[in-house]
């Protein structure tokens, strides 16, 4: 073990890259102008043919494969790295992440990786970053984010847990500003990034197998606000945000700013009636208020015609008070909320059958997630399919919290019985099918038909499974996929 490369040069440094997804193909590709020695390791074989196939590789890179987890980190160790870049899906509490750390060899996510690798400007400095985390809401806040810099003017990519591998977009340079998104997993192995401002969105437990506890999981995610330079955005309906930042080592002078959806405080973003407003970034705080935006220039995100949600508000404030932090005007806020266009899966009307509208939610993937999107219907109208991997999750607040919404409820996926357990005890007189993939595997076309039949005109079958889809599907996109060809297809055929 040599040490700790030099923040800004690994020319000589031996560096072992671990999960060779996009993220780490595209470490491994920006690493390769480094003059570094190169180990690109995941745990299937496969992994190491896309890799080379891919192009992105440097072909004087040592690949090597290992299922087991005790055995990739032995392999990943013997070649005595300088550092260890590791992909999102090695789990905090691995073999690898473990017996490194007792080595005293450094761990850097992908993210800790691009800041240090990030091109300087001609005038030596670098573009700034806007980080947000949160349990749910996330790439929701930075698309907003991202939108607003754009109506300013500025070249400020999405990144992080979105969109282009965030290495790549900050070794190229070029932007103006980075909107990063960053998950718990990413921010374990974060460890010099030093950004503009930050936000937490908000915090419910989940990932709990992955970090080991929910500690571990809430330190992870108080880790953005550490070396904040100007403002700490947090939650004002989330108090664990507020004791983050309070918490958090930020650069002298950084503030914390609080969003809510009520009237704001002096240093707050908030609502006042029909107005989104700022307190918080204008000389005038103390006895006055800047206009930013008002709820008809979010009607667009608004299910089915229904009021604004407060989740796309409490949103729309933190992507906000990011901006302002930066120095955006009031009227750039304002049209860059109007320009934003939600992603896919994320509450979005897929068809309307017989007076019944499928709406596709598959990246709620936790509670807190399903709980926005069930929040945000009229009691008595939904038909809830639901399910996939708990991930050691429960489901009783769920369920109690918005059982008067639930008209029945369709559960799919291979761990239903947390979900199965908190509809009985909470929910007992709503109606419950259970479906299996068959023969076939098509588990969604099944659970789409069973909603039609449950469902009646003016209701809302919403698929929003808090559960990861990994075990029925590749990801939630294609979870949300299936759920959306089934609709359109129960559309054709009547």
């Amino acid at each position: 073990m040599t040490g700790r490369p030099p923040a800004q040069d690994l020319d000589g440094a031996r560096v072992a890259v671990v999960g060779l997804g996009a993220s780490g193909r595209a470490a491994l590709e920006v690493l390769g102008t480094t003059g570094a020695t190169l180990w690109g390791h995941d745990a299937a074989e496969s992994a190491l043919d896309a890799a080379r196939e891919s192009g992105e590789v440097p072909a004087d890179t040592t690949l090597s494969a290992a299922p087991d987890p005790v055995d990739l980190a032995e392999r990943v160790l013997a070649a005595r790295p300088d550092v260890v870049v590791v992909s999102p899906g090695i789990p905090a509490v691995s073999p690898l992440h473990v017996r490194a750390t007792a080595a005293g060899v450094p761990v850097w996510s992908e993210v800790e990786l691009a800041w240090r690798l990030q091109a300087r400007r001609p005038d030596g400095t670098r573009a700034p970053w806007l980080t947000l985390t949160g349990t749910n809401g996330k790439t929701t806040t930075v698309s907003m984010l991202a939108s607003i810099l754009t109506a300013a003017g500025e070249n400020a990519p999405a990144v992080g847990n979105v969109g282009t591998p965030i290495v790549r977009v900050a070794a190229a340079g070029g932007a103006d500003v980075l909107a990063v998104e960053l998950s718990s997993f990413q921010l374990h192995s974060t460890h010099t990034v030093s950004p503009q401002a930050s936000a937490c969105l908000n915090l419910a437990p989940d990932h709990i197998d992955w970090h080991g506890s929910y500690e571990a999981y809430r330190a992870d995610k108080a880790r953005v606000y550490e070396r904040t330079q100007v403002a700490c955005v947090y939650n004002e309906a989330d108090p664990v945000t507020r004791a983050m930042v309070e918490e958090a080592d930020v650069v002298e002078g950084a503030r914390a700013v609080g969003t809510t959806l009520r009237t704001p405080a002096v240093g707050q973003l908030g609502l006042v009636e029909e107005f989104l407003v700022d307190r918080a970034f204008i000389a005038e705080r103390h006895h006055a208020a800047a206009e930013l935006a008002t709820r008809s220039d979010l009607a667009h995100l608004a299910p089915g015609g229904a009021d604004v949600p407060d989740h796309v508000l409490a949103n729309a404030l933190a992507a906000a008070a990011l901006a302002r932090a930066h120095g955006v005007a009031p009227e750039h806020v304002r049209q860059g909320l109007r320009d934003y266009a939600p992603g896919a899966h994320r509450i979005e009307l897929v068809a309307t059958v017989d007076g019944v509208a499928y709406v596709d939610d598959s990246k709620a993937t936790n509670a807190h997630a399903a709980a926005a999107s069930l929040g945000a219907l009229p009691a008595g109208t939904v038909v809830w399919i639901a399910g996939g991997l708990a991930k050691g999750a429960s489901f009783d607040d769920l369920v109690a919290a918005h059982r008067d919404r639930l008209r029945a409820a369709v559960l799919i996926g291979v761990d239903r019985e947390p979900l199965r357990g908190a509809l009985a005890r909470h929910a007992a007189d709503v109606p419950v099918i259970e479906v299996d993939a068959g023969e076939d595997g098509d588990v969604m076309t099944r659970a789409v038909a069973e909603a039609a039949r449950l469902a009646r005109p003016g209701d809302t079958v919403l698929m929003a499974p808090a559960c990861a889809s990994m075990d029925q599907f590749r990801n939630y996109a294609e979870r949300g996929e299936a759920f959306a060809r089934a609709a359109r297809e129960l559309r054709g055929s009547r």
